[in-house]
């Protein structure tokens, strides 16, 4: 028996099946071939048909029951985890009515910060425990303001992976999770902030049933069988925001346990028990595993200037490999003999309060430095950048106990992953798994069975963990230096 997972991230769309019992890796793969297409009308616009999402799932489900040669009848459920924040409406049939304005689309940003400013920041803070900010129910207000004739003929709004459900079971539905990505979740009242839509003048109508996760959230139609390959009949179990999948993808459900991704940007995920919201450089969601009784809630930081920075240095210095690149780079002392890189070149900062820092290459003697000194000094920014970061965190309540990651991108680098075990005195635990496969096992978890879960992940996952190194002094000294640099520089923005 199977279980089947989707991601659907604004580039592919990812499938996974996995074995039931063991949640054993069948196969792995993504729809389209190249990326997505992301429509961009006007500057900080970004936008997806989200037929095309289901078109994609369509394709890679019947891809995968060929490609790994079971039976598709022997599929027992399905898992779903989606790109965050974005907005999806659709009429009375269950058609979308627009385009889907998506997670990295800035239109909204003013609207929450006026609704913030006017609602106060002890209500934000105490009941979404967030600022409205440039989420799902502001670009719910950017449609009704903008764009009223689409507006009247909403039937639901409702998150990306809410559409995919739909397109499976014909049934309109949402998640606490899922509102709460919105900025649509009271936690104080332990129900839909319809004070908030009620400010923005929003039918609180149009909000979908809420389902929750590790139950029957509906079945598969005729219809979306014959389209998708998949048998009628097999319940969706599970639906989550990319991030908080990631974490449940890394066996990260217990206050204390964090989830760290280092790709393009880098993002912690700390899961906490329930505190108000005290910052608003962090973002506040319930996680997967939420109960009344047992509030979790992740805390999201993320750092736009990660991964881009190593990578420019790479299309720009020859286009070496990483695996040369990092070679290179162990040959120079920690510290990089007085290079600094503050690595902050890909737009606004949340933890700088959305300044924009930009990328500076610091120190540089044209008579000691070469191109291993600014490989190492890169890796050591972003590192610098991450424990920055738990810094932010560990201010807005979060306990950090261990660290958990994918075996990808920076996490790939010794000198990257010694540095910020190192500085932050916790191991960091490396699994070679992803956001579907995660979604696919998730639906085991019907069963309520953590434990086996988590084994289910260690057993099949686990790649390694880095320790911290015991001279710390090195790089004590060496993130000292760069947070003096730091400072400096946001001084004078």
């Amino acid at each position: 028996m199977y279980y089947i997972g989707y991601d659907i991230g604004s580039s592919s769309v990812k499938a996974a099946l996995v074995e039931a019992e063991t949640g054993k890796k069948i196969i792995v793969l993504n729809e389209p071939q190249n990326e997505m297409e992301i429509l961009s009308i006007h500057p900080d616009w970004a936008e997806q048909d989200p037929e095309i999402w289901w078109q994609h799932i369509c394709t890679a489900t019947k891809r995968a029951i060929k490609e790994a040669n079971i039976d598709a009848s022997k599929i027992q459920g399905i898992g779903i985890s989606y790109q965050m924040h974005g907005l999806v409406i659709v009429d009375k049939d269950g058609n979308a009515l627009r385009n889907s304005i998506i997670w990295c689309d800035s239109r909204a940003v003013e609207i929450g910060n006026k609704a913030f400013a006017e609602i106060g920041e002890e209500k934000c803070m105490s009941h979404l425990l967030n600022s409205p900010g440039n989420f799902t129910a502001s670009k719910l207000k950017w449609v009704k303001e903008n764009e009223p004739e689409v507006y009247n003929k909403i039937s639901k709004y409702m998150l990306p992976g809410d559409y995919i459900a739909l397109k499976l079971t014909g049934e309109v539905t949402t998640t606490k999770n899922g509102l709460s990505e919105g900025m649509l979740w009271d936690y104080k009242e332990n129900k839909v902030a319809d004070w908030l839509l009620e400010y923005y003048g929003i039918d609180k109508s149009l909000t979908p049933k809420i389902v929750e996760n590790f139950t029957n959230q509906g079945v598969v139609t005729e219809k979306a069988s014959a389209e998708s390959g998949l048998p009628a009949g097999i319940p969706i179990v599970y639906r989550a925001g990319d991030q908080p999948n990631n974490a449940l993808s890394l066996n990260v459900l217990n206050p204390g346990e964090v989830a760290a991704t280092g790709g393009t940007s880098g993002v912690f995920y700390a899961v906490s028990e329930m505190s108000s919201g005290k910052s608003t450089r962090v973002n506040n969601f319930v996680h997967v595993n939420y109960e009344l009784e047992t509030p979790r809630v992740g805390k999201l930081l993320n750092i736009n200037g990660a991964g881009i920075q190593y990578r420019w240095l790479r299309n720009n210095m020859g286009n070496e490999s990483y695996e040369v690149m990092n070679e290179k780079a162990s040959n120079v002392e920690v510290g990089s003999e007085g290079v600094v890189v503050i690595p902050f070149g890909n737009g606004a900062e949340r933890m700088f309060n959305n300044k924009t820092i930009g990328t500076h290459f610091l120190n540089l003697n044209l008579n000691i430095h070469n191109s291993a000194h600014l490989f190492r000094a890169s890796l050591e920014g972003i590192a610098f950048s991450f424990v920055y970061g738990m810094e932010c965190l560990k201010d807005d309540n979060a306990t950090i106990n261990v660290i958990r990651a994918g075996n990808d991108n920076l996490f790939r680098s010794e000198i990257f992953s010694n540095t910020v075990a190192t500085l932050i005195g916790h191991e960091i635990e490396i699994y070679n798994t992803t956001g579907a496969v995660g979604a696919a096992r998730a639906v085991g978890l019907k069963d309520g069975d953590y434990s086996k879960f988590g084994a289910n992940v260690s057993d099949n996952d686990h790649v390694m963990t880095f320790l911290p190194l015991h001279n710390k002094e090195p790089y004590e000294t060496a993130y000292k230096k760069w947070k003096q640099e730091l400072e400096l520089i946001l001084t004078n923005k």
